[in-house]
C-alpha cells in the first residue's frame, strides 16, 4: 500500500509542475514581432476603403 501512496504523491507533484509550467505560459507577454504580423493580416481582412477593384 505504500507504494500506491509513493505514486500518488508523485502524480501530484507532477500534475502541479505541469500546471504551474501551463500557467507560465499563459501568463507570457505575446512578442511584439506577432502582434505585428497579426495586426498586417487583420489589415489585408479588411475591404479596401479606396474602392479600388482587388
Amino acid at each position: 500500500m505504500g507504494h500506491t501512496r509513493r505514486k500518488d504523491k508523485e502524480t501530484e507533484v507532477i500534475d502541479e509542475n505541469l500546471r504551474r509550467v501551463y500557467q507560465d505560459m499563459l501568463d507570457e507577454k505575446v512578442p511584439d514581432r506577432f502582434l505585428d504580423l497579426i495586426a498586417q493580416l487583420r489589415s489585408q481582412e479588411e475591404p479596401s476603403s479606396g474602392g479600388e477593384a482587388q
